[in-house]
């Protein structure tokens, strides 16, 4: 397993690990982890979809928190980035044909890992673009999962200058030309001092993620490219269609980030209002990756993710036992 998922310096590879890779859509190789639970009662199973550029080791901490909640984890790489197979010769790319891959690889995990192997129930924790590709994917996870937490959810950027149809018409016509591998902005990865980073306000938390990349390269990926934004863009329209809302029945909780500087916290207000099985906690202070943040902002996370998941008192003895 050690070659599979790696632990660095102040991240070890939580309790009751196994790894592997499973073929996604097209043929492609992904990198999947789960992990047991070691709290009582067991409470069923949470999936964790992570943001673009990161990686199963980010969320080892984040593993042992729900594993003490007695929830097992299933987790894994998108591909093109972290452990899974990249898309193109240049493995720094940030780079995807088109956004319904990732929801087939939703699909086919939970056909191939998470339904034979997890304990149920089944929940769905997604951080960023994890938290569009669980929009994307509620029709394959209705009957599947119980409740949604979706944190600082990419819906549109921050301070976007165009509309997400004005994105995706203007990135759709240069990945047309041939020109979808080229960086939207930046280029590969590279270590960035914590002054001035926009995703957290914990330093050690931020030099123990730019440590796993530092001695694993590999699972690094740099900055995204036209062919993702378009992706990202047409993916962002289909969810906020007046049809597709109207299909999301899946209590979902939104956790948004007050002082986020990466998506737009109003578009998460705006979007929640719009379906009926929608909540939304908003943590004042927090930046976009709530769950690298300081303990102060992750306790407030966890304290609407506890209120909000089933799983505490009566409930979770009727759970343990189904």
């Amino acid at each position: 397993m050690s070659d599979v998922i790696f632990e660095t310096p102040n991240n070890p590879i939580p309790e009751r690990a196994s790894a592997g890779f499973f073929i996604g859509d097209r043929s492609r190789k992904i990198r999947y982890a789960t992990f047991g639970a070691t709290g009582r009662p067991l409470k069923g199973t949470v999936v964790i979809l992570t943001g673009r550029n990161e990686c199963i080791e980010k969320y080892y901490e984040t593993v042992r928190d729900l594993s003490k909640r007695g929830f097992g984890v299933a987790i894994f790489d998108w591909r093109g980035q972290g452990g899974s197979q990249r898309l193109r010769k240049d493995p720094q790319r940030g780079y995807v044909e088109r956004f319904s891959s990732y929801v087939t690889d939703i699909d086919r995990f939970f056909s191939e890992i998470v339904l034979p192997d997890c304990r149920a129930p089944y929940y769905v924790l997604a951080h960023s673009t994890g938290g569009l590709a669980a929009l994307a994917a509620v029709p394959i996870l209705t009957n599947r999962v119980r409740r949604m937490v979706l944190s600082t959810p990419f819906l549109t950027l921050d301070d976007m200058p165009f509309s997400v149809k004005n994105s995706r018409r203007l990135t759709g016509f240069v990945k047309a030309i041939g020109l979808g591998w080229v960086y939207l902005t930046g280029g590969p990865w590279k270590v960035s001092p914590f002054e001035g980073n926009n995703v957290t306000s914990d330093p050690a938390r931020y030099r123990r993620n730019v440590a796993i990349y530092q001695s694993h390269p590999e699972l690094s990926t740099g900055s995204p490219t036209i062919a993702w934004a378009h992706a990202v863009a047409t993916a962002s329209e289909m969810v906020h269609s007046a049809e597709f809302r109207a299909r999301v029945h899946i209590p979902i909780l939104f956790v948004a980030a007050g002082a986020d500087k990466v998506v737009s916290t109003r578009a998460i207000e705006h979007y929640v209002r719009r379906i009926r099985s929608g909540s939304i906690v908003t943590i004042d202070g927090a930046q976009h990756e709530i769950l690298q943040e300081r303990d102060y902002f992750r306790e407030q996370f966890f304290a609407a993710f506890d209120a909000f998941i089933p799983g505490s008192g009566e409930e979770a003895a009727v759970l343990a036992q189904e």
